[in-house]
């Protein structure tokens, strides 16, 4: 059930956005869905396959598991609901912060995280667009720090509709007006704001780590307001590489396996 609900979820959202970015696109793009999408999307659909015959489910469950057997530091200190449905979700979305930069960090994440960075264009595909392997570390990451906190399992199911949803439209390549995108980031990150991340320049790259909260950016400095080239101009992807016929599907599933390309 609980698959059931952050896929359809995750779904409804994808289409939400896909038909906005028909609708009112932020930028042109000049790489066409055709050459992008079956890429993107047959990386979601080998992902899905692989957790839901590997570790599907495993964070809903450990959470229950954690409250069963008294593990974690909310169970310890007996915290009321509401308290720990708001600790998990702040706590959760700081943990994936963290994670995101240590993914950029540490050559040996950034081999799997690269894949995710190639894309040459940005809209909702790219918010499905990791490597399996990646997508396993995460969860297990994401395991360890339900167990840490005694994360609520019910809130644990609400971040992964929240994180998938957030990054689905992070991703998107919708056009919101600027006055309105200045407001929203307060709080939540933005296309704007995201797609400073995926610009080929590297300072540029390593920032704007957030998904969903703009917050945590913004207290540990690693926030860019703006590009040095405007929205609708900037480059997308990684400077090594910039060709598609390295980027197709088996190219990426064995791009961490082969030498990093200096950045």
């Amino acid at each position: 059930m609980e698959t059931i609900i952050r896929l359809s979820a995750a779904l409804g959202i994808f289409c939400i956005m896909v038909g906005w970015e028909y609708v009112s696109p932020r930028r042109i793009q000049h790489i066409s869905r055709k050459q992008r999408w079956p890429v993107n999307l047959g990386l979601a659909a080998f992902n899905i396959a692989i957790m839901r015959l590997s570790l599907g489910g495993i964070a809903y469950l450990s959470a229950v598991t954690a409250i069963d057997q008294g593990y974690g530091l909310l169970n310890w200190l007996a915290a009321p609901k509401w308290l720990s449905i708001i600790v998990t979700l702040l706590f959760l979305d700081f943990a994936i912060y963290c994670q995101h930069i240590v993914s950029h960090k540490w050559p040996l994440l950034w081999r799997l995280h690269q894949v995710h960075h190639t894309d040459l264009e940005f809209d909702a595909t790219t918010a499905v667009r990791f490597h399996p392997l990646e997508i396993m570390i995460s969860m297990l990451y994401k395991v360890l720090c339900i167990v840490l906190i005694g994360a609520n399992p019910w809130a644990v199911i609400a971040f992964e509709i929240i994180l998938n949803g957030a990054a689905t439209f992070n991703h998107s390549n919708i056009n919101i007006p600027l006055a309105l995108d200045k407001k929203l980031r307060w709080l939540i990150i933005t296309p704007d704001m995201h797609r400073i991340h995926h610009s080929t320049i590297p300072t540029e790259t390593d920032s704007n780590y957030g998904f969903s909260i703009s917050w945590w950016d913004k207290l540990c400095r690693t926030y860019i307001a703006e590009p040095q080239q405007s929205q609708t101009t900037m480059a997308i992807g990684l400077k090594p590489f910039r060709e598609l016929h390295e980027l197709g599907f088996m190219q990426l599933l064995l791009l961490p396996f082969k030498a990093l390309r200096k950045r």
